[in-house]
């Protein structure tokens, strides 16, 4: 019998719109150092008690995923009209539910098809994959094609994948770097329906997960912290702390994403549908430009991680690229000199202190230490052959 969402989970899905809405609307170059902004919410939730008391952590989570300083305000509420119409229809409704095993998330990019490839390579029990999507183009379609090419490759059901659409109309700041969490609370609040203890799946190489800049240009605000460990652990705090019984877990926190590659437990399936993935951090490049078709720009860290990858695990690479070659404009080449100069200052000596960078790393430090060490090794031998 289907199940409502657990008004915990409910309550952080709606934080997370509230805090995602903010972060488009509010810009940063109105920020005193252009970057950092100040943004307080006043925001009405089910468990009033327990968000209370877990306000400092949600503050200190927040802050470190945007870089910037949240403060958060709450007041009691109920549930709404139109919440309970909708729970009464789910209690009355005689629909076959599906047992879920683990929820896992599903962007479109590489690590996340890769990571459903091995779980349905592993066929065991069911997995529920969540997306997420806004505006524009470059990552709905993405989603749709490979979902259609895992139905028809492992005989899932189109039931199995779920797509959630969320947008703030009229946003104009595009550093956002909290529609991440956006991403996690959807599953989350999925997988509270499934009324048990559950894994949610997070399949992203453990290099672009340290977020480790290359030069200081890259300590902006728009690099993302979506998977860092500490990200993850404060997270996971959180979940436990408001009593959400979800289990948060990136099994390829350890791997570049060349490793990933290589350790796919379908390389013919991956390699077929390689070209059908999006890695790249702006894919509305295409649409800019007065395109058609949506493609990778080629230039930014996503792109070259992807690329460097692609050529470490001898793939064939029929992606659309805009720009790989670093020559079609001032963005690109920049970002290839900040590249090659971030390289001339990387030494592996330094390693374990370079991956605390941008954010507090306490455990696994010597894993996490030589991951870092082959991953730009990964993306110094790409850019080498350029």
């Amino acid at each position: 019998m289907p199940q409502w969402y657990s008004t915990e989970a409910l309550d952080l899905l709606y934080i997370s719109l509230a805090v995602f809405s903010a972060d488009r609307l509010v810009l940063r170059n109105d920020a005193i150092d252009g970057w950092s902004r100040n943004i307080e919410l006043y925001i009405p939730v089910l468990e009033l008690d327990k968000w209370k008391e877990n306000c400092d952590l949600l503050e200190k989570m927040v802050s470190f995923l945007s870089g910037d300083y949240w403060k958060f305000n709450f007041r009691k509420r109920e549930l709404t009209a139109r919440e309970i119409a909708y729970k009464e229809r789910i209690k009355k409704s005689k629909q076959a539910v599906k047992d879920y095993d683990r929820v896992c998330m599903f962007s479109g990019g590489l690590d996340s098809f890769v990571g459903a490839i091995d779980i349905l390579e592993d066929n065991v029990g069911h997995t529920l994959f969540v997306s997420h999507y806004g505006g524009g183009k470059g990552t709905k379609e993405y989603q749709d094609l490979l979902k259609e090419k895992f139905i028809d490759g492992y005989g899932v059901e189109i039931r199995d994948f779920h797509q959630y659409y969320a947008k703030v109309v009229g946003g104009i700041e595009d550093t956002t770097r909290t529609r991440s969490f956006l991403f996690f609370t959807h599953a989350i609040a999925v997988a509270s329906t499934l009324g048990k203890s559950v894994d949610l799946i997070i399949p992203e190489n453990g290099l672009i997960s340290l977020n480790i800049p290359l030069t200081f240009s890259r300590f902006g605000t728009s690099s993302t912290r979506t998977t860092h460990p500490f990200y993850l652990k404060l997270l996971q705090t959180l979940l436990y702390n408001i009593n959400i019984p979800v289990r948060l877990k990136n099994p390829y926190q350890f791997y570049t994403k060349g490793e990933m590659l290589n350790n796919c437990k379908n390389q013919e399936f991956l390699k077929h549908n390689l070209a059908n993935t999006m890695s790249c951090s702006h894919p509305d490049i295409g649409r800019r430009l007065k395109e058609t078709k949506t493609r990778h720009c080629g230039y930014c860290l996503p792109c070259v991680i992807r690329q460097a990858a692609i050529k470490r695990a001898e793939f064939k690479d029929e992606s659309y690229y805009y720009d790989n070659k670093f020559v079609q404009g001032k963005t690109a080449k920049t970002n290839l000199n900040s590249y090659r100069l971030g390289f001339e200052r990387f030494n592996p000596k330094f390693a374990f202190m370079s991956i605390q960078k941008s954010g507090s790393i306490i455990e696994n430090i010597d894993q996490f230490t030589q991951l870092y060490i082959r991953g730009m090794n990964e993306v110094k031998a790409y850019l080498e052959g350029l």
